[in-house]
């Protein structure tokens, strides 16, 4: 039935066995594990973590960037019945410290130095061991644990793995909302496994023959799901970092990976830089392909001219693309936030399918997906819902979901759980519409924000649409309880220095370009261009450029990328104050 996660360790080994089931680059070479490596050492750990006092329904946690160590522990702690209590490597100190102390956690591992620092400063106090992944100053091994592995004890070890059900807990995954404290997201082997079956039937990923990168975070269900993914159609996992992808794409040369927005918003951004180095005919060939490109569109049929230059352009400036990208890449996953059309459109041109989804912690985390082939898939939509989950919308137009991955509920939160699984529903807070199936996400029901005109606003649907802009990388729409609603906004800096370049504008800094007037103007035409698409309340009446983007480890976004409006709202508050402090513009 595969209804226990780590049971799809155990199917590849019997029906895919690879010798890359797991691998990650050590220095200049890749490490490699075989489907028969990686059972072996799982099983060894599981019997260190028995000896040293280890049982079912116990809380680990693991703080650690991808790794194969994550994925062997991970498995290790699934058969013994023990809960991973996931921490993302950028999380605070207070954080670490409140997530350590909630789940009452007994044992944890580090994957670097700066990890056991904060690991031991969050645990002061505490007895709870600290194991490295790698060699630590002060912290035992990996395989100081495994050495405690008794092979006395493997038929117990047997009878415990025989004995973990479908509804016994697979992890605790504290999620890094954009408000408030951290909640407890308890999710069970069902959950995960539901979700592992539906998407394998859904995309229809060839068996036993892909080879897949992982460098999006292990501690998100997103990634340590497509893993499991991976494992059960028989892929080869390899293990890198966003820093090191263009490196493990012409070394790995992958068939496909999974990714939030934000990567394949840089690649875009290196295509767009790249035209800055060509002169002459080449320059204009290359612009002229990527306009094509962007405007791509693979389930509508092409003019018999449309499909003579799409094939040129593919011919002369698209497979160079695919060939940067490893020459073998064709399914792109990609969730967490809202991706732009002119993304999707451009990978699908270049030959790589890109299936935009939707998903939460608390759903395992895929609701729904878009189909690999180009004849269904719906660009600027996230697909239909999984096989076997379902999906209507209230009477408000927030979107609910029922199925098998829908998580147990908060940790130690019975209201929380309860206002969330109401009426036997997961209420995701997210507003959408349904099209023939497709679903559309408009914005989130809890940053919906109302003028002081009582207009209502979704800053979500305006940011999407505005994003849309070839020179505007990150955008917060604000305005609640003012006059109308304005917005700060970081520009995508390699496009402006390309706009530069040809309109003959000097500058020295990125920081002097936002200021220049002919920069101002630009971006003051594109959002009036897309404000006509929006009612007049909704319009953009206002914008600061930022000069920095806003990331994670500032606190600026959530670990998922997400807007952290707060935060955000707070550091950029004598710009936003500035935008309301003269009368409305005409």
């Amino acid at each position: 039935m595969l209804d226990r996660a780590f049971d799809f360790l155990f199917h590849q080994a019997s029906l895919f066995p690879r010798q890359d089931c797991l691998s990650a680059r050590r220095g200049k070479e890749w490490t490699r594990l075989s489907t028969t490596d990686t059972v072996e050492r799982v099983n060894r750990i599981s019997l260190g973590l028995m000896g040293i006092g280890i049982e079912k329904g116990d809380k680990v946690a693991i703080a650690a960037d991808n790794c194969l160590e994550w994925t062997l522990v991970d498995l290790a702690l699934q058969q013994i019945g023990a809960v991973s209590v996931p921490l993302y490597p950028t999380c605070t100190l207070d954080d670490a410290r409140y997530i350590l102390a909630h789940a009452e956690v007994k044992l944890a591992f580090a994957g670097s130095a700066s990890l056991a620092r904060k690991l031991t400063d969050a645990l002061c106090g505490s007895e709870c061991p600290i194991y490295g992944f790698v060699q630590i100053d002060g912290i035992a091994g990996l395989d100081e644990l495994e050495a405690q592995a008794d092979q006395a004890r493997v038929d117990e070890l047997d009878t415990i793995r025989a004995g973990i059900t479908a509804d016994d807990v697979f992890t605790i995954i504290y999620t890094s909302g954009t408000t408030g404290r951290s909640k407890g997201v308890v999710l069970n082997h069902r959950n995960v496994t539901s979700t592992v079956r539906s998407v394998a039937a859904h995309t229809g990923l060839p068996q036993g023959s892909c080879r897949a990168l992982s460098f999006l975070p292990l501690s998100h269900i997103f990634e340590r799901a497509g893993v499991l993914y991976y494992m059960y159609t028989g892929t080869a996992v390899y293990f890198a970092t966003v820093e090191t992808l263009s490196t493990a794409l012409a070394e790995v040369r992958p068939h496909t990976f999974s990714a939030v927005p934000r990567v394949l918003e840089k690649v875009y951004e290196k295509l767009v830089g790249k035209a800055r180095t060509l002169k002459g005919v080449q320059r204009r060939i290359y612009l002229w392909a990527l306009r094509i490109a962007e405007n791509y569109e693979p389930s509508r049929s092409l003019s018999p001219l449309g499909a003579l230059q799409f094939a040129l352009a593919r011919k002369l400036v698209f497979s160079k693309w695919h060939a940067a990208m490893g020459g073998e890449l064709r399914w792109i996953n990609v969730g967490s936030a809202a991706l732009q059309p002119r993304l999707a459109r451009m990978f699908w041109a270049a030959g790589v399918v890109v299936s935009e989804g939707y998903g939460m912690t608390e759903a395992a985390p895929v609701i729904s997906a878009n189909p690999f082939s180009a004849r269904d898939v719906r660009i600027g939509t996230v697909g239909i819902a999984m096989p076997g989950v379902e999906v209507r919308l209230a009477d408000d137009g927030e979107i609910l979901v029922r199925g098998p991955n829908v998580m147990v509920g908060y940790y130690k939160e019975p209201e929380l759980t309860a206002e969330a699984l109401a009426g036997g529903w997961l209420h995701t807070g997210d507003i959408g519409v349904v099209e023939d199936g497709y679903i559309r996400i408009t914005d989130r029901k809890k940053e919906m924000f109302k003028t002081s005109n009582g207009k209502y606003i979704a800053p979500q649907i305006i940011e999407n649409k505005l994003k849309e802009s070839a020179f505007i990388d990150q955008i917060m729409v604000v305005g609640d309880g003012q006059k109308y609603a304005s917005a700060l906004i970081v520009p995508l800096f390699e496009k402006l220095r390309e706009w530069c370049s040809d309109h003959g504008i000097a500058y020295t800094s990125d920081s002097e370009m936002a200021r220049h007037p002919r920069i101002v103007e630009l971006i003051d035409r594109e959002i009036k261009r897309f404000n006509r698409q929006f009612g007049s309340w909704e319009h953009i009446k206002k914008f600061s450029l930022v000069e920095t983007p806003w990331c994670v480890d500032r606190g600026e976004l959530a670990p998922t990328l997400k807007l952290r409006r707060k935060v955000i709202a707070e550091r950029c508050r004598h710009l936003i104050e500035s935008m309301y402090a003269h009368p409305e513009p005409a």
